[in-house]
């Protein structure tokens, strides 16, 4: 686990630090926290830990263990369809709303991110490789100018995380980015019907990878 930061908040420090645990795989399905061992691991008290656990909780990252704590969820494979099903038809919305505003310092940047995202993928780390992932497509949703797709997809980024991570750790992530550049080349050519329709396969294919990745029966 990462140490914490000063700039933050101690509950604020506490989260992120937890939950990018619970979506690298630091911290395993089934696996049981508690308070104290946390605490002890961040060099805090208990209480920013306890807020933070709850947050987690609620959040649906962590289930009640009885008086042993609290558990890791597993990834719930009927909870990531549901998201998939909604990016499957908000993604495509972002794509089309941003395709006639692209600029080329846009294309640019776009080009950047995906040129980044084939380096990682090639280097075999699953984390850069993720937040390469959230970039692409976050930069998808600010140029839609729609100011609720990001807010949506954001409350649901850090489940699709984990299991994006199972599918990351399962083989190469190459043709993800193939898929991105196929995407950013159909934008960049003004054609957003096209573009939203690549978008469309590429997370269904996506949901495709997760379920072939094996994820396991709730703990």
């Amino acid at each position: 686990m990462q140490g914490l930061e000063p700039a933050k908040t101690l509950v604020d420090q506490a989260y992120e630090v937890i939950l990018n645990a619970l979506c690298d795989g630091t911290f395993q399905p089934g696996e049981r926290l508690t308070q104290e061992e946390i605490a002890s691991r961040l060099n805090v008290s208990r209480q920013p830990v306890t807020h933070a656990l709850n947050v987690l909780k609620s959040q649906g990252f962590l289930v009640q263990a009885g008086r042993r704590g609290l558990k890791v969820t597993s990834v719930d494979l009927d909870f990531l369809e549901a998201i998939y099903q909604l990016r499957s038809v908000v993604e495509p919305l972002a794509v089309k709303l941003a395709t006639p505003k692209m600029t080329e310092k846009d294309i640019q940047e776009g080009q950047a991110l995906v040129e980044r995202g084939r380096a990682v993928a090639k280097s075999g780390d699953s984390k850069a490789v993720q937040q390469a992932d959230m970039d692409f497509h976050s930069f998808i949703y600010r140029l839609s100018g729609n100011p609720l797709i990001a807010d949506t997809m954001k409350l649901h980024w850090n489940h699709l995380r984990r299991g994006m991570g199972r599918v990351l750790n399962s083989g190469p992530a190459t043709g993800i980015w193939n898929e991105h550049g196929r995407v950013l080349d159909a934008m960049s050519r003004g054609e957003a019907d096209e573009a939203a329709e690549l978008m469309r396969k590429h997370l269904v294919d996506a949901y495709e990878r997760v379920c072939r990745s094996g994820a396991p029966e709730p703990a």
